[in-house]
């Protein structure tokens, strides 16, 4: 909360609403949700408007609590545009306990269909059929005092979390599925129980250690999927079939490409159940970051990554390559957390963190939808000084039109290292 000195808002300072008074429109089914046992039909802050609320929080840095929104909600240009008007603490709380979170999926389903897609590679459209779709899972820090998720991390501290099991569509770069559990990452809040269920058919499941899992490799198999996921370096395999490395392979420091066999000693009912592909990468050798106390923080790499895949006819080169994708989603969630405001949670109960994900995935789309730019770190600086009235609508467009010289420059680095004789 802000405190009481701070200073006020400035109406000058929130504009440009009509972007998201276009949006409008896509929430009125919204409207009646949670008014069944309002028998006097008094209530004053509706579903479509809390949604509106948190848009309005995500969109504009200046409002960085609840109590900064609750005075946009108090400026006249916010309120007749939007539909919004000041609303009391204590209700912008407890709304939510009688809010079904569920029904903003299908607002998320509807803006999907109109998505347009940001990227390809023509190197993987005559060699893989399926949907790329990056999996996994990051933890939302709540506050201490929240009685959210219990579970032990570093030593014997107490932690309460929740985490996020995402799926990314590589091609736009937005979430297609979004899941909402406890952070203990075990049982039903496991990241492999989550997955299997939302496996879909003609999809390809980027995923890092965790998810390897025979069993989930098989359920991926059977529904007519591929996967493409890291196993532990350790891995035991009988090679079936050794097949020869072309330029393209050692260029991408293939160094072994075999169809194998795997799980020679776990029961028959757990092992897998199709030919697996395994691709041993060179790597740069490192310890994972991030441990307590000088520590780990996890396997880092001893120089080999070991991909597990069951794409028998793509080029090897192209099975690292799409590994190489799944970096995407480590970046999304650094701008999920950081430059959308979901480190900071407006609600304590389960259902409002649940609308504000949702509300953060409807962001990101809509970045998507406006812009047809991926919703990145400067996009988001540039949209958020348009909500504050800084920057004109000529200038946002200046921007989203500018030559993307990212290629430019990432030869150009590529040649300053080679004069450096840095490999």
């Amino acid at each position: 909360m802000a405190s009481a000195s701070r200073a006020k808002l400035d109406p000058r300072q929130i504009g440009h609403l009509k972007k998201l008074v276009h949006l409008l429109p896509w929430l009125v089914d919204l409207r009646d949700s949670g008014c069944e046992r309002d028998k006097a039909c008094n209530r004053d802050l509706h579903f479509d408007q809390y949604v509106t609320l948190v848009l309005l929080y995500l969109f504009n840095p200046l409002i960085d609590s609840m109590r900064t929104l609750q005075e946009a909600g108090t400026i006249e240009k916010v309120s007749s545009q939007l539909g919004i008007k000041r609303f009391s603490l204590g209700s912008f709380s407890e709304a939510v306990r009688v809010f079904e979170p569920e029904k903003l999926r299908a607002v998320i389903d509807q803006l999907a269909g109109q998505l347009r897609p940001l990227q390809s590679d023509p190197r993987l459209k005559d060699h893989l059929r399926h949907v790329l779709t990056l999996v996994d899972g990051t933890v939302l820090d709540s506050l201490s005092t929240i009685a959210a998720s219990w579970f032990r991390n570093y030593g014997d501290s107490s932690k309460h979390a929740w985490r996020l099991h995402t799926h990314l569509d590589w091609a736009t770069l937005v979430p297609t599925e979004v899941e909402l559990t406890d952070a203990r990452n075990s049982g039903k809040s496991d990241e492999k129980y989550v997955l299997r269920t939302k496996l879909k058919e003609d999809h390809c499941y980027v995923m890092d250690r965790w998810f390897g899992q025979f069993t989930l490799f098989n359920d991926i198999h059977r529904i007519d999927s591929s996967y493409v996921c890291r196993v532990k370096e350790n891995s035991v395999f009988r090679v079936l079939e050794q097949r020869p490395l072309d330029g393209q392979a050692l260029a991408a420091q293939v160094m072994q490409d075999a169809v194998a066999t795997l799980g020679m000693n776990y029961k028959p009912n757990t092992r897998p159940d199709h030919p697996i592909r395994i691709l041993l990468i060179k790597a740069q050798p490192h310890i994972k970051r991030g441990g307590h106390k000088g520590q780990g923080s996890g396997p880092g790499n001893n120089g080999t990554i070991v991909l597990a895949t069951n794409l028998l006819d793509v080029p090897a080169h192209l099975i690292a390559l799409i590994y190489q994708f799944r970096w995407s989603i480590e970046i999304f969630f650094r701008f999920f957390k950081q430059l959308l405001g979901c480190r900071h949670l407006l609600s304590q109960r389960i259902e409002g963190i649940q609308i504000q994900v949702y509300c953060a995935v409807i962001a990101c789309m809509l970045i998507n939808l406006w812009t047809g730019k991926k919703p990145g770190k400067h996009m988001v600086n540039m949209l958020a000084w348009y909500f504050m009235d800084i920057a004109s609508e000529a200038e946002v467009q200046a921007f989203i039109n500018r030559p993307d010289r990212t290629g430019v420059k990432k030869r150009a680095k590529e040649e300053l290292w080679k004069k450096l004789g840095v490999n």
